[in-house]
């Protein structure tokens, strides 16, 4: 998480505004010292956006999203410093909207990308700072990764993590390392050969009885430090249930409408993947993400493995049964709530300046404005720029 101090005031003009009681009306928008100044007729900034003919909305909340692997690890056994990963990272995220972003960072037992000295090593180069999107961490703690643990408690005491979610994909890996297939993925990220990876596996799972007891630590860690929690991938209700009861209250992608239903039904976040609203459909064959948010039981939309899946997927929603003030809470009001960010995800008078210009016909972002600076322009938003 870094601040980057901010431009001169700017001015918005002639656009759709979505206003934080969403409503949406012509309206201007100053932005002074990272903060959104004004909402209203005219502006005394000399700098301005003309946003005729686009929509201009709260900044899009990412917190989960685990692209930013594809850069530190473009092919299996080709790495690339974080320093470089970020940057490229940052200029995909603020192309698309994205002016906060929870980073899902997998501190796994697995060695090579998920492993602890690659966990260090991005937490190092997200603290040397200097980035306009506002990124953050998102821990996926893997359950059987024991070795780690007194590693991930002292970082999260130390403020360096944002947001925790218990993760547990070792089952999964041990089914799939039988597979000489399926097998070789896991095995090449981990930069091993598959009969050594299958006998770690073997000696992680061995480790079954140790695992609730590390749960428990982590979380009142994150109690104490007070972020948010969230289960990934639960399979049935009494899972979600059990997290619940350690302070988990963000479901991330449950594999079951009952899991979601039920997890809306005692307040918690529903979050689901953008990419399933925009493809139609999990690739998975899990739930349903825009059925779910059509119903009301996804509350939360996430970019997961693909950002500029999260523009498309609120304006998608948009054209449909939802309107643009519910579908853009759902990228935007919504997450910010879910992470415990109450001074971004709306534009009103007061709060962070995080705005972004679009032209919903093309799905297409004009301008970002992340903290009241100007941290991305396209063609035609830099045709737009009035100095």
């Amino acid at each position: 998480m870094t601040s980057v101090p901010p431009a001169q005031a700017i001015g918005i003009v002639g656009g759709r505004v979505l206003l934080a009681d969403g409503e949406v009306r012509h309206a201007d928008v100053t932005l002074r010292d990272g903060l959104i100044a004004r909402v209203g007729d005219g502006t005394i900034a000399k700098r301005t956006l003309d946003a005729r003919d686009l929509l201009v909305l709260p900044g899009i909340v990412d917190i989960h999203g685990d692209a930013f692997e594809r850069q530190l690890q473009p092919r299996p056994g080709v790495d690339f410093p974080p320093s470089i990963a970020l940057a490229d990272t940052e200029a995909q995220l603020l192309a698309n909207g994205i002016t906060t972003a929870f980073h899902g960072v997998t501190l796994s037992w697995e060695p090579g990308l998920r492993s602890l000295p690659a966990w260090l090593a991005l937490l190092d180069a997200l603290g040397a700072g200097g980035f306009a999107c506002d990124m953050r961490v998102h821990l996926r703690w893997e359950a059987f990764n024991l070795d780690a643990l007194d590693v991930a408690l002292a970082d999260i005491a130390a403020g360096r993590v944002h947001l925790l979610a218990f993760n547990d994909h070792t089952p999964a890996i041990l089914r799939g390392a039988a597979n000489p297939v399926a097998g070789s993925k896991y095995s090449e990220r981990a930069g091993m050969a598959l009969d050594a990876f299958r006998a770690l596996t073997e000696r992680i799972a061995a480790r079954v009885d140790a695992v609730p007891a590390a749960q428990q630590r982590i979380a009142a860690a994150a109690r104490a430090a007070g972020i948010p929690m969230a289960s990934h991938d639960d399979a049935t209700p009494e899972e979600r249930a059990a997290f619940r009861a350690l302070g988990a209250h963000i479901c991330e992608f449950p594999m079951a409408e009952a899991v979601a239903e039920a997890a809306h039904a005692a307040g918690d976040f529903v979050v689901m993947g953008s990419p399933n609203v925009v493809r139609g459909g999990s690739h998975l064959g899990w739930a349903s993400a825009a059925r779910l948010a059509e119903a009301g039981i996804c509350t939360v939309l996430s970019s997961d493995y693909f950002y500029p899946a999260m523009l498309c997927a609120a304006l998608i929603l948009a054209r449909g049964s939802l309107g643009l003030a519910r579908a853009w809470a759902l990228v935007a009001a919504n997450p910010a709530g879910a992470a415990g960010l109450g001074d971004r995800g709306s534009i009103a008078a007061g709060k962070r300046a995080d705005v972004i210009l679009v032209d919903p016909g093309a799905c297409r972002v004009v301008a970002t404005i992340a903290a009241g600076r100007i941290a991305f322009l396209g063609a035609e938003g830099a045709a737009r720029l009035r100095l």
